[in-house]
């Protein structure tokens, strides 16, 4: 069981996070579509009137539940990227953090990428105009890689950030808690496939040719 931004569901822990916690494991389990306030409010053991209260209604619910996340994500993705080291090391840590995130509340994640065409029109282009900031901060990170020479400026920074979360948004499609990889490994994997391909080619002769390895003369390339 993933951990959950909203707490836990426990009569302890209070009437917000307790609904929030019941209806990100329902959404996850059963479906936004599927999932009634009745069964929330059943499962937080609360009233429709307490829900009402804080929430004006289930979509609500649905928003805030991603809301918290990506809060969460841009909050350390700016610790990251106002830091002092090296870009391509601050990079390394918000890409890798980004993923991490994603799986330790990937409850949060699932129900988002599998229920957000589900929100009001308004909501989603609130929704969208925050995932567009984080993006962009992200985006300025491999910008000044590419300034510096750091990471390879004929691939377009919108494109390379395009690439990367076209594959962090999948994970809840596959990913298994019991499968052979463990969270941190498939992170790091995935931000290594993706650090190698912003690293600047060497210049002249020895740089590879497209598609075809360094070294590569037709026979096994020279220790």
């Amino acid at each position: 069981m993933t951990q959950r931004l909203a707490g836990d569901a426990s009569a302890y822990a209070s009437i917000p996070d307790r609904l929030l916690a019941v209806a990100t494991r329902l959404f996850a389990e059963k479906g936004y579509e599927s999932t009634s306030v009745q069964e929330i409010v059943a499962a937080a053991g609360v009233t429709k009137g307490a829900m009402y209260h804080y929430f004006g209604a289930k979509d609500d619910l649905l928003y805030e539940i991603y809301h918290r996340l990506l809060g969460l994500q841009t909050r350390r993705l700016r610790e990251f990227a106002g830091g002092t080291g090296p870009v391509e090391e601050r990079l390394r840590a918000a890409a890798v953090d980004v993923l991490s995130t994603s799986f330790r509340y990937l409850d949060e994640f699932t129900v988002f990428f599998r229920s957000m065409h589900m929100l009001p029109k308004e909501r989603r282009r609130a929704v969208r105009a925050e995932r567009r900031r984080y993006h962009e901060q992200f985006r300025a990170l491999v910008e000044e890689g590419q300034r510096e020479g750091v990471f390879r400026a004929d691939v377009p920074a919108d494109l390379s950030v395009h690439y990367f979360f076209g594959a962090v948004h999948q994970v809840s499609t596959w990913y298994r808690q019991d499968g052979p990889l463990d969270a941190q490994q498939i992170s790091e994997y995935y931000v290594d496939l993706f650090l190698n391909g912003l690293r600047a080619r060497p210049e002249g002769p020895a740089a590879a040719a497209p598609g075809r390895p360094a070294g590569d003369d037709g026979g096994a390339a020279s220790a």
